[in-house]
């Protein structure tokens, strides 16, 4: 077994995100589409046989106690584990964007401490551990574009006539980020949208729905509203992904992304049609 992996950590775009409902304990119900895209952070492991977890930043600096190591803590505590990691993170998805970045690294921690220390837990065991941490983590451990309901909970992976076809994107992220729970308590978000299908997402892919966030985020936050705007103004049709800052377009043509303002983040994109380490966890119960 080797001590040691540099892996990846991909995000994701919300295709759309409708809120249906909200149930009593206040938890909102949703449905969307998550795709995950080739903007990626790379996370570093090296087996530790002192039993110790710490974590070396290697890009932008993160929190002190981040999902990574509350992931790695949580793995360790929940099966005994005597070993230990080294965790070195080289971060590129931006934070408070609405991309998954730090749900993604959770998960990939998850995968590669599983199988780094030996442990072999099936893929259903680590999600009961994400689910705990986040509720985006368990789309990142099954490794599928999938279709999400409930509070994100219920996750059908997008095969076969579903799948999602091959694509480029633009992605904006603005200097200003969003805070998630600024935009789902507030007053104005629209939660009666009515439920859809998968075969009415399939039939329309990249165009279906909208994001029922996104009028409260560009209220809160002007610069979703700029960059917006700024794709719209290459001739792209952007939504915001999940609860923002960051905008998306499909690319059907070559775009000039250059001269956005400063602080923005821009990146083109392709959307993957599995997660990297989808083969790293058994289906097995």
């Amino acid at each position: 077994m080797q001590a040691l992996y540099d892996v990846p950590a991909p995000a994701k775009l919300n295709l759309f995100l409708h809120i249906t409902g909200r149930r009593a304990d206040g938890y909102h119900l949703l449905q969307s589409v998550f795709m995950l895209v080739d903007w990626c952070d790379t996370l570093h492991f090296e087996r530790r046989a002192d039993g110790s977890i710490s974590r070396e930043d290697l890009g932008a600096p993160l929190p002190e106690m981040d999902l990574t190591l509350r992931a790695a803590h949580a793995l360790k505590a929940a099966t005994g584990c005597t070993l230990g990691a080294h965790i070195g993170v080289l971060k590129r998805i931006p934070a408070q964007a609405g991309m998954g970045g730090g749900s993604s690294d959770a998960a990939t921690a998850l995968l590669a401490l599983n199988r780094l220390w030996g442990l072999d837990l099936p893929r259903s065991a680590l999600e009961t551990i994400g689910l705990q941490l986040g509720a985006d983590i368990p789309f990142f451990l099954r490794g599928n574009n999938a279709w999400v309901e409930g509070i994100g909970e219920t996750i059908t992976p997008l095969e076969k006539a579903h799948q999602l076809p091959q694509a480029r994107f633009a992605i904006v992220k603005p200097a200003a980020g969003l805070e998630t729970k600024l935009i789902f308590s507030s007053p104005n978000l629209k939660r009666d949208s009515d439920s859809a299908t998968i075969l009415g997402f399939a039939a329309e892919h990249f165009d279906f729905g909208r994001n029922d966030l996104q009028p409260v985020a560009q209220a809160i936050c002007q610069e979703v509203t700029q960059a917006i705007e700024w794709l719209q103004d290459r001739g792209l049709q952007a939504r915001m992904t999940g609860s923002g800052s960051a905008v998306f377009a499909r690319m059907s043509h070559e775009v000039d992304l250059n001269n956005a303002p400063e602080g923005w983040q821009v990146k083109a994109c392709e959307n993957l049609m599995i997660h990297p380490l989808a083969g790293w966890a058994s289906d097995e119960n």
